[in-house]
């Protein structure tokens, strides 16, 4: 595994950007620390509880407030989310769905997301890999019996801690895709990830649990190889939309036996057919994810490099000015995630963005 592309220090990787002018200093009781990012629904701050605790705040874009649908929703989802165990999952410690921009707090996972992981590095070994599965279909048993479907599991919702991966931002699809069905039918947008699509999502079907477990095929595939079953999608989403439906897909980089018959599992297409969490895990085998052997030794290395700097962004204290409304959140975007891919894990270049045309989430 080599070391981070020349010009950009593997030591900037994951690196949190500072609060903006412009962004709130506080939302709720949480004294905001610094910028994790932005999506369809809303941007994601690192702040800091009033008893120290550091966490993610995520509040949610101006454009959604005023739907009265979306904030029902919201309540509903993130009460479900409540109820959602945390060995695999980041919980949820807080909300508020009444304030003028609803917002939710939850734990903060000290770690880099898998599309960051292999954007950077390249894809994963199969023993890694197969860890990923089996912390990933138990994520997904959690939040299913809790009620709740996640649909929009994709790398980037994927982060990845010496202990196992995690999965952030369960539940809150489904509050948002209420705010912005009317829109569907004027504009013709799409909603969510298009590489990270069920076939029942793509012709516009209720999404189910089975729905969770084709995404995840996606996801397997992707740290893997670095490439998507149904192809790269690069300009044209409708295409790789329509490949999800009708084609099957294309394993062919998935070197792994047993893992490449785990993905198939995972991306039958009828709904019926497909295997559920439970069988899938029954028929894996477990993959101890404790103590960071689950993972690379150069990642290990980053997640500690990265927790150090957490607490150094914990431990510095931080002076509030005169801090703009919480209204304020929704100025300019957060700068994303660092580019650059380098030689990959086994010796191969890893792929550019997996859906560069994808709407975030």
């Amino acid at each position: 595994m080599s070391s981070a592309k020349s010009g950009e220090p593997d030591d900037d990787f994951g690196r949190i950007p500072p609060l903006a002018p412009g962004d709130p200093q506080r939302i709720g009781p949480y004294l905001l620390l610094g910028r994790l990012g932005a999506g369809g629904m809303g941007r994601v701050f690192l702040a800091r509880s009033g008893g120290g605790r550091t966490v993610a705040v995520k509040v949610v874009h101006e454009e959604h407030t005023s739907n009265a649908h979306f904030r029902a929703r919201f309540r509903r989802e993130i009460d479900a989310a409540r109820r959602v165990g945390e060995r695999y999952t980041a919980p949820v410690l807080d909300a508020d769905p009444d304030a003028d921009r609803p917002w939710v707090a939850t734990g903060y996972v000290p770690g880099p997301s898998l599309e960051q992981v292999v954007r950077r590095y390249g894809p994963l070994p199969a023993d890694s890999v197969h860890a990923l599965a089996d912390g990933l279909l138990r994520a997904l048993r959690d939040i299913h019996a809790a009620g709740i479907v996640h649909r929009d599991l994709k790398p980037s919702n994927v982060m990845l801690t010496v202990e196992g991966p995690r999965v952030i931002d369960f539940g809150i699809a489904r509050a948002l895709q209420t705010s912005v069905d009317s829109l569907l039918t004027s504009t013709g947008m799409v909603i969510g990830s298009p590489g990270f699509m069920s076939p029942e999502q793509v012709r516009g079907q209720e999404a189910g649990t089975a729905s969770d477990v084709f995404t995840l095929g996606c996801v397997l595939m992707y740290a893997a190889t670095g490439l998507l079953p149904f192809g790269q999608g690069a300009g044209n989403q409708h295409a790789v939309m329509y490949q999800i439906v009708e084609d099957e897909p294309d394993l062919s980089e998935v070197r792994d036996e047993a893992l490449r018959a785990l993905i198939a599992r995972c991306l039958t297409k009828d709904v019926a057919g497909r295997a559920g969490v439970d069988e899938l895990l029954a028929d894996a085998p477990r993959q101890a994810t404790a103590n960071g052997v689950w993972l690379p030794a150069e990642l290990v290395a980053h997640l500690a490099r990265q927790a150090a700097r957490l607490l150094d962004v914990e431990a510095s204290p931080v002076r509030e000015t005169d801090a703009a409304p919480a209204a304020d959140a929704s100025a300019s975007p957060a700068p994303g995630t660092p580019d650059g891919a380098t030689v990959g894990l086994r010796g191969k270049s890893p792929s550019s963005d997996p859906d560069p045309s994808r709407a975030p989430a």
